[in-house]
C-alpha cells in the first residue's frame, strides 16, 4: 500500500483555510478515483482504494496540525509501511500560489505538521508542497495560513486540485518531475483562460459605451430640432 496524507485542521471552521490545501487535495484524489467515503480510523479520516492497479490509502489526520504525526504513525504501524511508502501533501508559504514542488526527505521548514511527523515515522517520505504564497511579513503569517482562500484564488486553486486528483498515480509511482509538470500546465492553462476572459471584457464594454453614446447624441439632436421648429 501507498499512503497519501493530506494535512490540515479538522472541522468546518478550518476546511477552507489555506492551511488545509493538503486535505482539499486528498478529497480531490478520492473523488477522481471513486474511493469509498472516509471513515474514522487512525485518529483521522481514512479510506482506501486503487489507483491504476495500486492499493492506496488516503488519510486526513484529525489531531490538529501540530499532532499530525500521531495519526500518520498509527496508519504506518498498522500497515507496516516504510517512509518511502508515504506521501504527505501540505501548504507551502515559500512557494507562489499554484506552484508545486516535490522532494523526498529534508527538514520540516517550520511546518508544524511535518515537525510532528518527522520524529514519528522518519524523514524519508515524499513531501508534496503546494504553494499558497507568503503574506509579506512574519506578523501576518498566522492569519494568512488560517485564513480562507479568496474567491479570486479559485481561478488557480480549482485547476490545481483537479490536476492533483487526475495525476495522483504519479505520486504513487514516485514520478515527481512528471507530476510537477502536469500541475504547472494545469495552472498555466487556468491563467490563460482568465487572461483571455479579461481581454474580452473591455471590448464588450466599449461597444456598449459606443451604443449608449450614439443614442445620447441622437436624443440631443432630436431635442434641438424640436426647439428649432417649435414642435412638441
Amino acid at each position: 500500500m501507498h499512503l497519501i496524507v493530506g494535512l490540515g485542521n479538522p472541522g468546518k471552521k478550518y476546511q477552507n483555510n489555506r492551511h488545509n490545501i493538503g486535505a482539499m487535495a486528498l478529497e480531490a484524489i478520492a473523488r477522481q478515483h471513486g474511493f469509498p467515503p472516509f471513515k474514522q480510523k487512525f485518529k483521522g479520516l481514512f479510506c482506501d482504494g486503487t489507483i491504476e492497479g495500486n492499493r492506496v490509502g488516503l488519510l486526513f489526520p484529525q489531531t490538529y496540525m501540530n499532532k499530525s504525526g500521531d495519526s500518520v504513525r498509527a496508519a504506518v504501524q498498522f500497515y507496516k509501511l516504510s517512509p518511502s511508502d508515504v506521501s504527505v501533501i501540505y501548504d507551502e508559504l515559500d512557494l507562489n500560489p499554484g506552484k508545486v514542488r516535490i522532494k523526498t526527505g529534508g527538514g520540516h521548514g517550520g511546518h508544524n505538521g511535518l515537525r510532528s511527523i518527522d520524529p514519528q515515522i522518519g524523514k524519508d517520505y515524499q513531501r508534496v508542497r503546494l504553494g499558497i504564497g507568503h503574506p509579506g511579513s512574519k506578523e501576518r503569517v498566522t492569519s494568512h495560513v488560517l485564513g480562507d482562500f479568496h474567491k479570486i484564488d479559485h481561478e488557480w486553486l480549482d485547476a490545481l486540485l483537479e490536476a492533483v486528483g487526475q495525476n495522483a498515480a504519479m505520486l504513487v509511482n514516485k514520478n515527481a518531475s512528471g507530476f510537477m509538470n502536469k500541475m504547472a500546465l494545469a495552472v498555466q492553462k487556468a491563467d490563460e483562460q482568465v487572461l483571455a476572459a479579461q481581454k474580452q471584457k473591455p471590448a464588450k464594454k466599449t461597444a456598449k459605451s459606443l451604443e449608449q453614446n450614439k443614442n445620447s447624441q441622437q436624443g440631443q439632436l432630436a431635442s434641438m430640432l424640436k426647439k428649432l421648429f417649435n414642435k412638441d
